[in-house]
């Protein structure tokens, strides 16, 4: 069974339960697995659908920072409640440490020298951990082992 099946799955088992809050974020999530099926003229794979699952935490993620830099603590719950929904289908993040690991690994695998070749320990990396850790939060743990010693 692939993730949309278990979303639309959830969705119906949230209509049973009158969840409201679940209900209408796993409807968001369906929409925009459907925008992206029409974007790309095809189904999506479960890769592909944690893409979409990603980039939606990420938007949820950055709503609570805005909410909360203008002091609507009721919407910043709200959002809260819907980003722990998202985060059920995503898989497990990494830790900080699993990400050096992994960013060490890649530096050898390249063979990069300093920080000129972050570009391609970037490319290399960014593929392996695709969906199980941020963007942001692997850059600079690149960063800091290219400018280190």
């Amino acid at each position: 069974m692939g993730l949309q099946d278990s979303l639309r799955d959830d969705l119906k088992l949230a209509l049973r339960q009158r969840d409201s809050c679940r209900l209408s974020i796993l409807r968001v999530l369906l929409a925009e697995c459907r925008n992206e099926e029409k974007a790309r003229m095809r189904a999506l794979d479960d890769t592909e659908v944690i893409d979409v699952l990603s980039r939606e935490a990420r938007r949820r993620g950055e709503s609570i920072d805005a909410f909360r830099a203008g002091n609507r603590s009721d919407l910043v719950a709200a959002e809260e409640a819907a980003l722990a929904v998202i985060k059920e289908y995503l898989p497990a993040q990494m830790t900080r440490e699993e990400i050096v690991q992994a960013a060490r690994d890649a530096i050898a695998a390249v063979g990069a020298h300093g920080p000129k070749d972050k570009g391609k320990v970037m490319s290399h990396l960014m593929p392996m951990v695709k969906g199980k850790a941020d963007g942001k939060e692997v850059n600079e743990v690149v960063t800091e082992l290219l400018s280190g010693p």
